[in-house]
């Protein structure tokens, strides 16, 4: 019996922000696995705004290709082995991926750009926190703010972007360390929740802010001690202009220049980081994969004890990942974005 594949194929490259119809959902016959190949349903798609990064045309880098049009969207996924002619897989193991739109995939795990985990088994947690705050979204605010932001407490943690996926995580691993929690967001609404779900301390409407560096400091008192970027743009040079002494920051994303045309400028105010004797540093958590067991560990126990919350935008069907992902751009959602694509993710 052919089994059918759903797909989501880029069928044109945005012009800015995304919108559902540079997409396009297809239906193609799955075919037979070969030798070492493996074939996983996906029971969950990701939505990451950074994989906007490689929809341009020209866009490829060392981490994936430029997606080619009328093929399906790359992305993060977790799905189970149905089937599998290679050693290191069995059917039924569960795996997190970088793989695409799709309801089935097929792989080797040698291809450029291929980047899989294994779940531990006999985790007590839901399946989508392995792709928000289990995965790649919990340990982007864990390791960010372990190895470069290392608050303490008193101090005060700036997180842009705080309403996504990594900034409600982010705020909520500073304020356990004791760091006054800082988020801008872009609405009401969201600095709302970000103060009563989540416990952030102030937040900073950048869209109704005028004054944006002002705002900050009015936020900010004593100086930002901790600066988690996930937008980039005029919120960091805002953020810049309000440096502690001593100030370490962040570098996980930069929103605002993904639908970018040219690039943007840089900020006009990088000598604050000699001035104040700030560090800035990049993190890209796909790089510590040695070290998911030890992440994995500490954010499940901040889950069973209370003091994490997850937070999900999610939809359901395969059809509605262009619009869940576009969303994301529109402001609409608030925490991990995920699309559900078979009844068996009630898990």
């Amino acid at each position: 019996m052919s089994i059918s594949n759903q797909q989501i194929l880029l069928s044109s490259r945005p012009e800015g922000p995304p919108v559902e119809d540079n997409f396009r959902l297809v239906a193609t016959p799955l075919r037979p696995i070969k030798a070492q190949e493996v074939l996983i349903q996906n029971l969950y798609i990701s939505l990451d705004a950074g994989f906007r990064n490689w929809m341009n045309e020209g866009s490829g880098d060392n981490i994936l290709p430029a997606m080619p049009l009328q093929a399906p969207v790359m992305g993060l996924t977790l799905g189970k082995v149905l089937e599998s002619r290679n050693a290191e897989f069995r059917a039924d193991d569960l795996l997190m991926g970088r793989f695409a739109w799709e309801e089935y995939s097929i792989t080797t795990g040698a291809g450029r750009g291929d980047f899989i985990v294994k779940l531990p088994e006999g985790s007590s947690s839901p399946l989508s926190y392995h792709l928000g705050v289990l995965g790649d979204t919990g340990m982007s605010a864990y390791f960010g703010l372990m190895d470069i932001g290392k608050p303490q407490p008193g101090e005060t943690l700036l997180v842009s972007g705080a309403g996504g996926a990594v900034g409600t995580v982010a705020g909520q691993i500073g304020k356990i360390f004791g760091a006054r929690t800082v988020g801008t967001a872009g609405s009401d609404e969201k600095c709302r929740r970000l103060r009563h779900e989540l416990g952030y301390d102030a937040s900073v409407n950048y869209r109704t802010a005028g004054d944006l560096s002002a705002a900050i400091a009015a936020a900010c008192p004593d100086g930002i001690d901790i600066y988690f970027d996930n937008i980039g743009g005029p919120l960091l040079e805002a953020a810049l202009g309000n440096l502690a002494e001593g100030a370490r920051i962040v570098m996980c994303g930069a929103i605002s220049s993904y639908h970018s045309t040219t690039p943007d400028p840089g900020p006009a105010n990088l000598f604050e980081i000699v001035t104040k004797q700030a560090t800035m540093r990049g993190i890209m958590c796909h790089a510590q994969v040695e070290r998911y067991d030890e992440a994995r560990a500490q954010l499940a126990a901040w889950l069973d004890s209370g003091k994490l919350k997850s937070i999900e935008y999610r939809f359901e069907g395969i059809e509605n990942t262009p619009t869940a992902f576009c969303d994301m751009f529109r402001g609409k959602n608030f925490g991990k974005t995920l699309v559900s694509l078979a009844s068996s993710t009630s898990q």
